[in-house]
């Protein structure tokens, strides 16, 4: 058993992923759910039916964080969807 705080806290969220950021992304009235779609399985690496998990709850929440990992994995991702319209940004995780 995992005995680092971080980790039973986020194992409750089904957030395994220790490693202290996320890529959130943000809900508008611009882009079609088709688009945050194709774009979540082109530059994150979803398959077709997380990706649309993901977009539903961007779209009823306003935000969701679609992907944890390391800065240096997320920003690059961060900026390939930002450059295509679409709200996004890294955040550090709550420790």
């Amino acid at each position: 058993m995992h005995s680092n705080p971080k980790y039973k806290e986020q194992e409750e969220t089904d957030v395994l992923d220790s490693s202290g950021f996320v890529l959130v992304v943000w809900n508008d009235e611009v882009n079609t759910f088709d688009w945050v779609i194709k774009t979540l399985v082109e530059v994150c690496g979803h398959e077709q039916e997380q990706a649309e998990q993901c977009a539903m709850i961007i779209h009823s929440k306003g935000k969701y964080g679609v992907k944890n990992g390391s800065y240096d994995l997320l920003k690059p991702m961060c900026d390939a969807i930002t450059e295509r319209s679409i709200g996004a940004t890294v955040e550090e995780l709550a420790s």
